[in-house]
């Protein structure tokens, strides 16, 4: 089980999104501190920033890129997840290029339960149905 990462994405539960012309300077952060210094808003997608943050942060292995399918090569594969490995599911279809990315929480029979950025405009848990999942990855420390 990975506390460390839980413990502080738990401390930006509720963070979100500001609407109109005004951003997050917490959102906005994530981008910075992980390289990406370019982005000035809070409407870039951002669930990929947020678990790059929280896991360097707390001094695991990160991938520094914005695609949520870039997780797909970071620590190991794992087929039973522990609480704080990284899901990573599919969007728009199982072999596009666009994906989400968050932290594992929990699951039942149909569903993932994750805490990540980005989830409804904020960070928050939030269920993705299982079906859309490609991986469950457990980070290494560095």
């Amino acid at each position: 089980m990975n506390n460390d990462m839980v413990k502080l994405a738990l401390s930006q539960y509720g963070i979100k999104e500001i609407p109109g012309s005004v951003d997050n300077p917490q959102i906005v952060k994530y981008f910075s501190e992980i390289g990406h210094s370019w982005v000035k808003d809070d409407e870039t997608a951002w669930c990929s920033a947020f678990v790059n943050w929280v896991a360097k942060q707390s001094g695991h292995e990160y991938t520094a890129k914005l695609n949520a399918r870039s997780w797909l090569n970071a620590g190991i594969e794992v087929s039973t997840p522990q609480i704080g490995d990284i899901a990573v599911f599919w969007r728009k279809g199982r072999h596009s290029a666009y994906g989400h990315v968050a932290i594992y929480i929990n699951e039942d029979s149909n569903n993932v339960y994750v805490l990540g950025g980005n989830q409804s405009n904020q960070v928050c848990i939030q269920a993705y149905p299982k079906s859309r999942l490609l991986q469950y990855r457990r980070l290494n420390r560095i």
